[in-house]
């Protein structure tokens, strides 16, 4: 058994191993902390947003199921209550408005929501960020949502205007609070949040049912249930008793709009988890591997002399297992730093569309041990090849230098003719050649790199192509109008008369659930003209086709969802007005990229709905010189619940895009370029390391330093051309893995990469080899000749 002072020798090579290697363990452990980080961003993420929304939810009471209706009497609750497994219900009066608010010319929305007077509602509750709760009585004080506020520099006790049921009223703001409804707070029509224009309000239930003339009835019903309840049976229960009264029909959260976001964005931080660490693991374990074989190989002496001393085989396996548990603390300490902050970062950013009472970036103590065992796991896989080299050596062998390299005639002539390749560039290939499967690892390790550069900078190439598709080619309105209430197509007529107005279509839309056997969505069901110009529909090969008469337009995403195809037919439950059930064929498939939409000829859809020509939405065209004229008469009409504006809603879009891409870029490609530095850097020194003898002796020769510098970066110049295609490769792959991932009912990405990104990426990875290979400048300048020529190969 060694003695202590014995162990400590070992400990004192141990410090000048890593003293003599310490820019290899640094880029080994950086390559690590990028794993390690990568997790904790993701994850730790993930958890956040989970645990408090859960938290959020339940605190205030988040309902389950939600029902909107026309008019319902209260005598009708005490039933609801009775459904089995509901354990509480609630009444409310929901209204959409037009706001009217100084300094702000275009019109606003605003959500009326009523509150019981004079106490908090019992599901749904506001959370009160500042002020109060209207007093019991008071007809014009209101609670508005607290981003609303901010947007307009509303302080308490500002006042605004609204448009209530055709009644123009000033409003006192007494109080600013969130909402778990509202999260993600989008108004109609509008898919990213605008603060600006869409605004959440709470009045008291006696006011609001005052003006709409709702006394002793509600628009609206929350229910929560009980643990394990099925959703399904009591919507189908709350449906029967809803039925007669109009409106919509029930639906889940799985339904409601700001919890379906939220849960996309939850999609998402799982995906970016399931992708980039075992990159990152795949990556450490081929560079431990690397540096402690080739460490492992140069002092098969030492190994030798350590067991003739007495050291046991597994003293000194320790003694290079502990090289690697320094630098895969390394990476994890790094890795912590960097995660925690990019982590607090992710969720920052997040938190800017996602309005939680309180959102902090606070991992727990087991994501960081789960962290932490990524390095570990690398760590000892990689040094496993090692360190059985290090037990199976027997003193009097390991005493002795390995066996040199067989090199065979004819390697190199085989590949290039001869007279192409000058004596340097035959070392070289013939080097790679005989070491193929480290060569092979280097180039697997160098194309993941680029492949992450081209998957991080995918989502902004997909972006801009769905923006081109959804903005540009069908939805080429430049503001849509939606309608309090249903109303005739003749008045498409009326609206087109109004200042600024260059043309006009009318849609109706309608809820809808669309079935195929045991696969069924809720969706909304468009009618549109088979002349309509503004809205095109769109098929998958980017073509315009005209709403059918006799079947249904269906995007691709949905078609999936049902298992359908073109020519299948699929049940669909008209959830609007005289309730039934049809069956139409899909004859169309169209691109749509978000939501789940359906469209059918407009005069068809009447004839579903067994009424005349109706509309519920108009879609304009508009002279933006008069946009002040136009929306001076909206506010004016009481017929119209709110507008939405095409320009407005791309630039918030572009804008929301724009963070989100530059920041995923900017991590992916920091991550890109560890990986690309760590792999080149390492397979650069431990050639180094190899051929130091056969360098020195060119330079004996007569090879200048810059000769014998190119034998060098020739052979990893080699490795990162030969990476490229690989990586360009993987990063496609990755990409659509990522699209798979990331596509939901809500939303969907075209897999869309632009020949500039394939060459951004190899620009940003050949950078790093280039970094890396001018570090080795330094050691080739001051290569000891003698020394090196000493040692025993």
């Amino acid at each position: 058994m060694p003695s202590i002072r014995a162990m400590l020798a070992l400990d004192r090579k141990l410090l000048r191993d890593l003293v003599r290697l310490w820019a290899q363990a640094l880029a080994i452990a950086l390559v690590m902390a990028g794993g390690v980080a990568s997790i904790l961003i993701a994850v730790g993420s993930n958890r956040s947003l989970e645990e408090t929304r859960i938290a959020y939810y339940e605190r205030q009471r988040f309902a389950h199921i939600f029902a909107h209706v026309e008019r319902v009497p209260n005598s009708l609750m005490r039933k609801i209550s009775r459904i089995p497994d509901v354990a509480a219900a609630e009444a409310r009066i929901v209204k959409t408005a037009l706001l009217e608010i100084e300094g702000m010319p275009e019109p606003a929305t605003g959500r009326f929501i009523s509150v019981p007077d004079g106490k908090a509602p019992s599901l749904n509750r506001p959370y009160l960020r500042r002020g109060r709760m209207p007093a019991p009585g008071a007809a014009d004080e209101v609670v508005v949502n607290e981003p609303f506020a901010k947007a307009h520099d509303f302080l308490l006790g500002s006042e605004f205007h609204a448009i209530l049921n055709g009644q123009k009223r000033r409003l006192t703001i007494v109080g600013m609070a969130l909402s778990p409804e509202f999260v993600y707070a989008a108004g109609p029509g509008d898919v990213m949040p605008d603060n600006r224009r869409f605004g959440v309000i709470w009045m008291n239930e006696r006011a609001l049912a005052a003006i709409y003339g709702l006394q002793g009835a509600f628009s609206s019903v929350s229910l929560t249930t009980t643990r394990g309840a099925s959703q399904e049976a009591i919507i189908q229960r709350l449906d029967t008793l809803l039925k007669a009264y109009g409106g919509q029909a029930a639906y889940g959260r799985r339904d409601q709009f700001s919890h379906a976001f939220l849960d996309h964005g939850l999609d998402m931080l799982r995906s970016m988890s399931r992708t980039l660490p075992p990159i990152f693991l795949g990556v450490a374990v081929f560079l431990v591997n690397l540096t402690l074989g080739r460490m492992v190989l140069l002092e098969r002496g030492q190994i030798g002399l350590m067991k003739a001393l007495g050291y046991r085989d597994r003293t000194v396996a320790f003694h290079y297992m502990k090289f690697v548990a320094i630098v895969c603390a390394a990476g994890i300490l790094i890795g912590w730093g960097v995660g925690n902050y990019l982590g607090s970062y992710v969720t920052e950013l997040y938190a800017g569309y996602f309005k939680f009472p309180l959102l902090i970036f606070a991992p727990s103590p087991d994501l960081y041990l789960l962290a932490a065992g990524l390095p570990v796991v690398a760590g000892v896989i990689g040094a496993m090849r090692s360190i059985l080299n290090v037990t199976s050596l027997p003193p009097a062998v390991a005493m002795h230098a390995a066996a040199p390299p067989k090199f065979r005639r004819g390697s190199a002539p085989a590949l290039l003719p001869e007279a192409m390749l000058s004596p340097l560039m035959r070392m070289t290939v013939r080097n790679l050649l005989h070491h193929r499967f480290r060569a092979g690892l280097t180039v697997l390790g160098i194309s993941t790199s680029t492949a992450l550069l081209i998957a991080s900078l995918y989502i902004g190439n997909s972006m801009e192509r769905l923006i081109e598709v959804k903005y540009f080619r069908a939805e080429r309105q430049d503001a849509t109008v939606n309608f309090v209430h249903t109303q005739a197509a003749s008045a498409i007529d009326d609206v087109t008369r109004l200042p600024g107005v260059l043309a006009g279509e009318g849609v109706r839309t309608v809820p809808v659930r669309i079935r195929n056997g045991m696969n069924e969505r809720r969706i909304l069901l468009y009618g549109r003209a088979a002349d309509a110009d503004l809205r095109q529909i769109i098929d998958t090969q980017l073509r315009r086709v005209a709403p059918p008469t006799n079947g249904l337009a269906i995007s691709e995403w949905l078609a999936r969802s049902l298992d359908v195809d073109i020519g299948d037919a699929v049940e669909i439950d008209l959830l609007e007005g005289r309730r039934r059930t049809v069956r139409l064929p899909v004859t169309v498939l169209v691109e749509d990229y978000f939501g789940m939409q359906a469209t059918i000829d407009l005069g068809a859809l009447s004839r579903l709905m067994r009424e005349g020509a109706r509309i519920n939405q108009a879609e304009l065209r508009v002279d933006r010189s008069r946009l002040g004229a136009l929306y001076d008469s909206i506010k004016t009409i009481p017929a119209i619940g709110g507008i939405a504006l095409q320009l407005v809603s791309l630039e918030n879009f572009r804008e929301a895009i724009v963070v989100i891409v530059t920041a995923m870029a900017t991590i992916y490609t920091g991550l890109a370029a560890v990986i690309a530095f760590g792999v080149v850097y390492n397979t650069a020194q431990i050639t180094l390391s190899e051929r130091a003898r056969e360098l020195a002796s060119l330079r004996i020769l007569g090879f200048v330093r810059a000769e014998v510098y190119w034998v060098l970066v020739a052979e990893l110049a080699i490795l990162v051309v030969l990476s490229q295609p690989v990586g360009w490769a993987l990063g496609y792959a990755i990409a659509w893995i990522m699209k798979q991932d990331l596509d939901a009912d809500l939303m969907r990405m075209p897999l869309a990469i632009n020949p500039e990104t394939y060459a951004i990426s190899s620009g940003v990875v050949l950078g790093a080899s280039v970094c890396s290979a001018l570090l080795l400048l330094q050691r080739i300048y001051k290569l000891d000749l003698i020394a090196v020529m000493k040692t025993r190969e």
